[in-house]
């Protein structure tokens, strides 16, 4: 009896010592035949990066800083070190990857997106805000060069694996799931002085302290819905958001007849993450999470309160101002969440910044990437400048 033949994917780990990182190194590890990871990146951790070249033996490694990069040659002379948003855009073009997983955070992700897609590589997903600066480039230069785009965020990859089987032009509406965040109970009035320790403490999920942040905000869903709308076209109208504290269900697709298709299972990263690497093949969890329904005994839904959240309500408005609008919200929200971590601000001041930024300046319509960046920075001038 002839065994099947079996391919081992190279990957290009973009943003190695974060939690989707973390994740998509055990699912490697897991699965040693099947995955080997020959470059990854990290930022400044240098005791957790240095750990991770011990057990990766990678190829290549892009770190933040030259510095840091000299320091790691000499100790690492067998590796390829450099840094940078051009050390990630070299990792992401590597001859010998198949897909690059690109786990880091914020807008640095875009330009190494494009460059891996531009080399023909697979993308696995997880970071939000490329699509959410760049979509129509991103999702425009994947078409030309038949680039697939496998969703790694849970509530992507749900939606995506509702779709199989489905002809997308029957798609009514796609419903995306919220926890709600650390301050899902509390009123308005409450939020005025709340701590950055009050903020991270997320009730269903371990993250990383920006994402926690949005999530908190309802940035973080806000950022998912203008994702979602590039990753599978479907109208900001028909695109729902629904507050379900249990985090079980990851989101939901309903059809033009009525049927709805929901994704549901643990909290694990691990389990988007592995099916974005292995598809279309579903590959068993080592070590699964417990999921017993039973135990759980009851799900709940709520309808999402905009004047609750209202940066939530400004990215669906971001979004359908489309060109340049979604890049500077994206960049105020990320320099305003940077200060509220350092207690430079109070935590509602967050939505303050973000607003103001959106509509400071008029929105380019259809602009290119050189007026992306320069859009970026100049709106996380002005926001600091605010400060």
């Amino acid at each position: 009896m002839m065994t099947a033949f079996i391919v081992m994917k190279k990957l290009c780990l973009l943003g190695a010592t974060g939690s989707v990182g973390m994740n998509t190194i055990e699912v490697v590890r897991a699965y040693p035949d099947r995955f080997k990871i020959v470059a990854f990146s990290f930022y400044q951790n240098s005791q957790k990066g240095r750990a991770l070249i011990e057990l990766l033996k990678p190829k290549m490694v892009a770190v933040g800083t030259r510095t840091m990069a000299l320091q790691l040659r000499s100790d690492y002379p067998a590796i390829t070190f450099t840094y940078g948003v051009e050390g990630l855009s070299e990792l992401a073009a590597l001859e010998e990857v198949d897909t690059v997983v690109t786990a880091i955070m914020g807008s640095v992700g875009v330009v190494p997106t494009l460059t891996a897609i531009e080399a023909g590589k697979e993308i696995a997903l997880a970071n939000k805000e490329t699509l959410v600066m760049a979509g129509e480039l991103v999702m425009g230069l994947a078409k030309k060069k038949k680039v697939r785009i496998f969703p790694v965020d849970s509530e992507h990859s749900a939606i995506f694996q509702c779709l199989q089987g489905e002809d997308a032009n029957k798609v009514s509406q796609l419903f995306i799931t919220a926890s709600g965040g650390s301050f899902r109970d509390y009123t308005r009035a409450e939020l005025k002085n709340v701590t950055v320790t009050e903020a991270l403490r997320h009730p269903n999920w371990s993250m990383g302290k920006k994402i926690t942040i949005d999530s908190a905000t309802m940035m973080n869903k806000g950022l998912e819905v203008i994702e979602a709308q590039w990753l599978f076209n479907v109208n900001y109208d028909n695109i729902k958001v629904v507050l379900h504290r249990e985090s079980i269900v990851h989101s939901m697709v309903q059809f033009v007849d009525g049927t709805v298709k929901a994704q549901m299972g643990a909290s694990d990263m691990r389990e988007p993450i592995q099916y974005a690497l292995g598809y279309p093949e579903r590959m068993p969890i080592k070590n699964p999470k417990p999921f017993d329904l039973s135990a759980i005994g009851q799900l709940n839904f709520e309808k999402m309160d905009f004047k609750r959240f209202p940066l939530l309500q400004l990215a669906f408005e971001t979004g359908k101002m489309g060109g340049t609008a979604p890049t500077a919200m994206n960049a105020a929200n990320e320099v305003a969440v940077a200060a509220f971590l350092q207690e430079k601000i109070s935590f509602l001041k967050i939505e303050e910044l973000v607003s103001q930024a959106v509509y400071h300046e008029k929105t380019i319509k259809n602009p290119n990437l050189q007026t992306l960046l320069a859009v970026d920075e100049e709106t996380r001038k002005r926001v600091s400048s605010w400060i």
